[in-house]
Parts: C-alpha cells; structure tokens; sequence
C-alpha cells in the first residue's frame, strides 16, 4: 500500500467524535460554498431563507452557523477558516464568495454563476487542488441578475460565458493547492495565470479567519481567539494565530513576485451593524472592513493589525500569458527545525512534490487495468468533487427556534414553523454535501449514493455518514430520518439499508459490525414507514415527492385535492427496503455475529405483503404493462394517474435470491409468505413446483428462489418499455419520464382540478420545489444506477437463459450483464471525450469543448438532457454524480458486486454460526 492508503487505513471512527477520527482529519475543505440563504442562517417570520441574509449582505454579516469561501479549508471544528479573496480593480466589491441567483431570481430557480472546479484531492486532505476563472472586465452581477429575471421557464438560463465577460481569453486562472507537511502543518500554494491577450492586474487576498463564536452570549469562558502581526526582520509576514484547541499557530505569507512582502490587513469577523440595521457599531474594524479598505481606501482595517479576520494583500501585474505563485503556510508556532524562509523555500517544494506524488500513487492504485487515460481522469476528478464537498453542518434546531441568549429573540411565529417538530435535532458534523453552493445541506437519500462512491477512497468516512444518519441527534424519536433541511418531515426513497450493503460489499464484505449498527437503527425507521406511510393498512405506500420532485402531473407532497396518493414507488421502494434489511439479517446470521432468522421471516413476509397488494389492488396496469400511482379520492373512487414514469419502475428494483436452507424454514414458519409462494402460479405451496415459472433454480441443496416484486412476466415487459428508444433509453442512459409524453402529453381531471405533464428533457418549465430540478426527461444518476445494480442481480439469478430486445424493436436479444455494461457505458459517455474530441456533458458550450483552459476540467452536474446529455441543474453535485467513479471501476471488474459478497458469507457461515 501506498502513504495514502496507509493514511486512510488509519482513520477512526468520527461519531466518536470528530477530533477522535485521526490526527490527518483535522484539516480539510470543509467550509461551505454559500451560508447565506440557507434555513440555518434564517430567522425571518415567514421563512423567507432566501432573502433573509442574501449575497449583498454576507460580506458585512457575521454568520451564526458555519462559513462559506473560495478554496475554503478550516479544521474538523471550523473554528480557523483558510480561504482566498479576489479583486480585479473593475469590481464593486472583493470576490470572497461565489455568486449565484436565488430561487426567484432564477427562471429555473436557484443557480450559481461562476466557473470553479475540483481537480484533484486525497481522503487524508494532505493534497487538494482547486480551479477557478475570474474575468478581468467587471463581474456582471446586475446583468446576469436581470437578464435572468426577464426569462421565463420555456427560455435556457443565462449564464456567465453568455455575457462575454470571457470573450478573448479575458480571464485570470487561478489554482490554489493545498499539501500538508504534518497533520497540524498546512501548505497554500496559489498559482495565478493571465489568460488575457494583454497585461492585467490581480489583487490576491489569501484570508484567515474564525467562526464568530463569541457573539451568542451563551456564558461560554472560552478564550477569545485571535491574529495579530508578528514584527521581524529577514523571516516571511507572520500573523500569531491563537486557536482554541489547536494552541499557537503562526501562518507565513511569502514574498510576492517581485520581493516584496504583501501587506498583512486586520479586521473582526463581527457583523457591520452601523450599514445593516443603523445602529452602533460594535467595532469600527467589522467583517466588510478589508474588502471596504482594498477597494476605496477605507479606514475599516484595525492599524493594530490584530483582529479575528486577517488577509495577506499581494498585488500582481502579469502580462499576456504568464504566471505566478504565492506560497503561505500555517503550522505550529515556532516551527520545530524548519527556518521561517526555508519553510516557504526548499523544504515548502519537497512537501508539495511529496504529496502529489503521493496522489498519483493513491490513484494509480484506484485506476483498474484496462481503464483509458480519459476514464482514468474522469474517475479522479469525480473522486476529487466527492472529497471537496465535505463540509462542517452545524444545526442546533432547538436552539435555533429559540434564539441564543445574547441576541434579539426569534418571532415567536417560529416556534410553530419549519422544523419545530425536530427540536432533538443537533448537529455538529462533518458531512457529504450534494453540492456545497447549490445544496449545502445533506438530503438523506442523496447521502445514501455518496456513500457508495466514497467507499472507494475512504470507507471509514462512507460509513459514518450512513451511521451519523441514524443517531440518536438525527433519527426523530419515532423513527422518522431527516429528509433535509427546508423540511425534516418530508420523506426521501428509503435507500440506506441498501447503500449500508453497498458501502460493506466495497469494504471487502468484514466490518460486520458497522452492518449491525445500522440495522438496528434501520429497524425503527422501517416501523416508522409501516405505520406512517401506510394510512390505510393495505401495504400500498404513500410518502410524497420521494426525491422525485415534479415528476407527477401533481405536487405528491401537498395534493391539490383531498384523498390519498397510492405511490407505485412508495411501495416498490418499501419492498426493496425489505428485501435489503433481509440480506442484513442473513449477513448478520451467517457471519456469527447475531441469530437472524427471526428477523430475516420478519422481512420476507412484509415483502410478501407488498408483493401481494401490488398485484391485488390495482397499481399494475395490464394493458400498458407498467406500474401507475393511484388516487383514492374521498368517495373511496380510485384514479390511476398514467405517467410513464421512473417512479412505474421502482418495483423492479426490490428483488433478491433465498437460498434453500432460508426457504425452507421461511415455508415453515412464514404463513404470509407461504402464502405468497402458493400465489406464483403454484397452487401445492411446494418451492420445486416454482421451477417451472422460472424462479427456482438449482439442485438440491444447493437450491435458490427469486423473489421480485414484479415477477418474470411484468419484468419483461417493463423492461421491454424501458429500453424503448422512442420511451426511456436515451443515448446517454435512462430518462426520467418516457419520451413518449412528447407527442402524448397526461392530463388529469379530477373534482374540478386539472393538471398536465409533458416530456421535457431539458430544465423544468414548472415551479414545483422551487423549479431548479426536473425529473420530466432527463436522465439522473442514481435510478439509472440502481437499475444497472439491478440487471446484474437479475442475470446473477437467470445467467445466459434469459434475454431482452435491446434496445426494444432492434431484434438483437441480449443477457441482463451486457444490457448493464451496456447502460453503464452511455452514462460513461456524458463524460468522455467522444470521436470527435467533444465532452456531451458540456453540451454546446464552446469554450468548455474546445479552449484548453476549459476542456478537461470537468462539470459533475446534478441532471442531464434527455435527448443530448448536456449537463443541467447543480454543476457541482459531484453527490450521486460521483457514481460515475464507481461505475468505472466496475466496469473493469475493480469492485465486487453486493451479490457476490453476501452469497460468499451465506456459503461459509461461520463457526459460531454452525454451532
């Protein structure tokens, strides 16, 4: 193994507390993108987040709940934030943050307007790299702000290359690495380059700061921390850094380009009272101070130079094409045996050359033989966005509906609002976000892939967020887990039994341990789904929007008409729920580790019951051979709501295989799921009799039985529509809403309210949940994911003896494994450069296709265009999108299945079990 991996092999385990994970946690990228506009920053009375604190203010406003920055690092505690702030001379204010558009600024809801990549980083953090373009003319704040404005939801987004602010190369290129000599010894190296055609100037403000924790007045005697200048001759501009856990750091500035040092600037991370809200000063050195000084000469920065926000202001002239470096370093006072100007010298190179070799061995090893220098690149950087978007989530709700003692209190209307029922909500975290400016809040089943793609590169960290999920200061006392944070109570897919197996199968299938915790946890939340999402007892499921925001004619969190929404995924997601926490319990049993037939009877007759209303009550439709949602209107009239839909095709997602010993004690003691079992075309109730439908293979005793929630005759034939080219199959993977709505739009009428739903491939045209996602025709990454996972579970069960029409009406019938290969290459092929050297993720985006500063760092978007790929929504949701990684390692046999890992452990159960 590799310095990396003998790194990440040593990581703790981070609910024991973050600073008990291991000493190279302690550092990392864990600030926010953006802090403003999100529920936690909002004490508004009608939780207006969005316009409460905006982008306008969080330059003078000091945060209450975390912190946001260009390239931010902080430690595992956010207390010290590293970060970078910009000024091209034409800019009103200091670009220390990245700008985008709120939810009604947009025409497509909220979106970021800017350029930044994550090009490179390791689980340690002890190597990360960060891109961001910068125009030189002026940022068109205003234009891109109105112009948005005046389009409406039938009309692309304007974005920042439509402007021309880039035309002619006219853009500064900056890289900002970070190496860690040591866990505590942080390196910042910033590279800058003119990509303009003439010379130009750059302000550079790399910035230290500390979370403003002193202003809550919550009697807490902790120390105050601070920075100050440290005055001496012939060493680099050094600021003394008290830290409150850390103790006595010093952050070095190196020379700037031409020798001289940059000018160090002292302010106070406290709000600007006398701009916001009129009133007095709390300091005449606030947060807006250094920015306010570098760009009108304001007297707003401490001549002290001591303050709790603190920049090194180095001023850059470059010409056409060239480039240069600036070097700071924070590490403990004093250094040890490193001289202050060797620091930022020799020795300052051997670290940064040290961890970059170390990066490229870390991800030689990741790279499976056989993978191409394209995938290869694609692969990292999908890992690198993964590991970028941690963050530091810090949610007190109790005390946020409160208010803290030292400040105005809250209106009391919010004590009764958003998130008033999950006052046992307190978090204090490092998690994975879906995107750190567009989503920097977790969404549960979001978090559920990222972990399947974290457990690549550092399974411990994948395997305390599932875990995190679960405690006790998350999971509401009655079970319930927290959708996300505009609204705990909303209910996401439950998926994290199934990532739980996931992230344990690419683990190498030992931490049995892990897989109990979960389970147990898993275990309330699965009663919680019986007896909440069940309201009329039937096992038909509701649970409204189910992360699958407007892909309904109607809004199924709040319907417009009274009655009940019976959810085809709701109860297709409840069987694969089942099934998931069956396989837990056989791993749990066959491992030794606990007696788990019990508890694996227990979920094999709930999907028994499932399996069984779905074929009774009316979700299944004969005649256009998919699964619909239904609406049990109040005169107890049931309406089927005939989308074709991905939410139709969640039942074929829950299966899995029994072996003969587990049969047969099922049969046993099982009544429902004997009964189930008599129901498969087999009146004896005997399992062999089952052969002869095709779900029970093998000789005895080596028998196996298929269970599925839609059986071997409406597999086929909702496969037979999902490969359809003229319905789901895209050229770059399975779209989200059939294109077959194009020509033959759904509309619904019912108690006098009508509503339609039309394939749209690109943005939404509807403002359901804010309209920034559109799940009426492009293609998404985590169904697509989990339909693949589910053909190789298929073809694992029928081998070579069943095959499919793919794509349908091309008469070309294949196996389930190369119809898997099959879709995982197109979702390959949204990234990879095709024959004619063009990337489709980019779409018709020129500059990002063709120009060399642009091609190759990529964009992992949130969705992607139904007909061409072009990639849409969140640019950063390397999130679910990061699955890209897991797919090409698998596609290269790098990783093994969860199949093959669990029938392993059923094969040779361990000694304790046997006894």
């Amino acid at each position: 193994m590799g310095a990396e991996r003998d790194r990440v092999a040593g990581f703790g385990r981070l609910d024991y507390g973050l600073r008990q994970a291991g000493e190279w946690y302690r550092w990392g990228p864990y600030v926010s993108e953006r802090q403003w506009g999100t529920v936690r920053e909002d004490y508004s009375v009608g939780g207006d987040a969005w316009n409460y604190l905006s982008h306008d203010e969080a330059r003078s406003r000091a945060y209450r709940w975390g912190e946001d920055g260009l390239a931010g690092f902080c430690d595992i505690h956010q207390r010290l934030c590293l970060g970078l702030a910009l000024w091209n001379g034409a800019d009103p204010i200091l670009k220390e943050r990245l700008f985008g558009l709120t939810s009604r600024q947009g025409n497509h809801g909220e979106d970021v307007k800017e350029y930044w990549r994550y090009t490179d980083a390791i689980p340690s953090h002890a190597w990360n790299r960060w891109r961001y373009h910068y125009p030189q003319a002026a940022f068109p704040y205003a234009q891109l702000v109105a112009e948005n404005g005046s389009r409406d939801r039938d009309q692309p987004e304007y974005e920042l290359l439509d402007t021309g602010v880039f035309d002619d190369d006219r853009f500064w290129i900056i890289e900002v690495d970070y190496a860690k000599a040591g866990p505590d010894d942080l390196l910042m190296r910033i590279s800058v380059t003119n990509a303009g055609p003439q010379p130009a100037t750059l302000h550079v403000l790399p910035t230290a700061w500390f979370r403003n924790t002193w202003a809550r007045g919550t009697g807490d005697t902790e120390p105050r921390p601070g920075l100050a200048a440290v005055s001496a001759d012939e060493r680099p501009a050094t600021v003394s850094v008290r830290h409150p856990f850390a103790g006595e750091l010093e952050l070095l500035a190196g020379a700037a380009p031409d020798g001289g040092p940059p000018e160090l600037l002292f302010c106070d991370n406290e709000t600007n009272t006398e701009l916001l809200f009129a009133c007095e000063p709390t300091t005449p050195y606030p947060k807006d101070g250094i920015g306010d000084h570098v760009i009108s000469g304001a007297a707003t920065v401490n001549p002290a130079r001591t303050g709790t926000k603190c920049s090194a202001w180095y001023r850059l002239s470059l010409g056409a094409g060239q480039s240069a470096e600036l070097r700071l370093r924070l590490r403990p006072s004093g250094g040890g045996a490193i001289d202050p100007r060797d620091a930022l010298g020799a020795d300052f190179d051997r670290v940064v050359a040290l961890r970059r070799a170390e990066a490229d061995e870390f991800y030689a090893e990741l790279t499976p033989p056989g993978a191409s220098a394209d995938e290869a690149m694609i692969m990292r950087q999908a890992f690198a966005g993964m590991l970028w978007c941690k963050q530091l989530y810090y949610y007190d709700v109790a005390r946020w509906l409160d208010g803290d003692p030292g400040q105005p209190p809250p209106p009391k209307e919010r004590l009764a609002a958003r998130n008033s029922r999950w006052r046992s909500f307190d978090a204090f975290d490092i998690m994975s976000m879906p995107d750190k400016w567009e989503y920097p809040w977790f969404a549960a089943w979001d978090l559920a892939f990222h972990c399947v793609a974290l457990a690549h590169v550092d399974p411990a960290f994948a395997k305390y967020q599932l875990i995190l999920l679960c405690r006790e200061w998350f999971q509401h006392p009655s079970g319930a887990l927290p959708a996300y944070e505009w609204d705990f109570g909303d209910v996401n897919p439950p998926v994290q039994a199934w990532a739980a197996l996931e992230v344990f199968a690419v683990d190498g299938g030992r931490d049995v341990d892990f897989l109990s915790r979960v389970f147990d946890k898993l275990l309330l939340n699965f009663t919680w789904w019986v007896n909440r999402e069940d309201a009329e007892g039937n096992n038909l499921f509701e649970g409204g929007f189910l992360g699958l925001d407007n892909i309904g004619p109607v809004d199924r969190s709040h319907l417009p008409v009274g009655g009940i929404l019976e959810q085809s995924d709701a109860t297709g997601w409840m069987g694969f729920y089942a099934m998931a926490m069956a396989s837990i319990a056989l791993v749990l049993h066959r491992s030794g580790q606990r007696p788990g037939t019990d508890l694996m009877m227990k979920f094999l007759e709930h999907f028994a019951a499932i399996r069984d209303a779905l074929d009774i009550l009316g979700l299944w439709d004969e005649t256009d051979g998919i699964y619909y949602d239904r609406l049990i209107i109040p005169n107890g009239d049931a309406v089927p709501i005939k989308v074709r839909s991905v939410a139709g095709m969640i039942p074929a997602l829950a299966l899995g295989v029994v072996d003969q010993g587990s049969l047969e004690r099922s049969m046993a003691v099982g009544k429902r799921f004997a009964g189930f079992l008599a129901g498969q075309h087999n009146p004896t109730g005997r399992p062999e009799a089952l052969s002869s439908v095709g779900i029970l293979r093998g000789e005895p005793p080596h028998q196996r039985l298929l269970l599925s929630l839609a059986g071997p005759d409406k597999l086929a034939r909702l496969l037979s529509r999902l490969f359809d080219e003229r319905e789901f199959l895209s050229p770059h993977g399975l779209r989200a809403l059939s294109a077959w709505h194009r020509e033959h739009p759904y509309t619904i009428e019912v108690e006098g309210y009508q509503a339609s739903i039309d394939y749209e491939p690109a943005e939404s045209t509807t403002p359901l949940f804010g309209g920034n996602s559109n799940w009426r025709g492009p293609v998404w990454f985590p169904v697509n994911y989990l339909v693949i996972s589910a053909l190789e579970r298929y073809h694992t069960f029928f081998g070579d003896d069943l095959t499919i029409e793919y794509p349908t009406g091309s008469g070309c019938q294949l196996t389930l494994d190369l119809i898997a290969v099959d879709l995982s290459d197109r979702l390959i092929s949204l990234f990879a450069r095709d024959p004619d050297g063009r990337r489709p993720c980019f779409g018709g985006t020129e500059p990002l296709q063709s120009n060399p500063a642009w091609r190759d760092n990529l964009f992992f978007s949130e969705y992607f265009h139904g007909d061409n790929g072009a990639g849409l929504g969140a640019s950063h949701q390397t999130g679910w999108t990061g699955l890209i990684a897991d797919l090409i390692r698998r596609k290269y046999g790098a990783a093994r299945s969860t199949g093959e890992v669990i029938a392993e452990i059923a094969s040779h159960p361990s000694a304790s079990m046997r006894r």
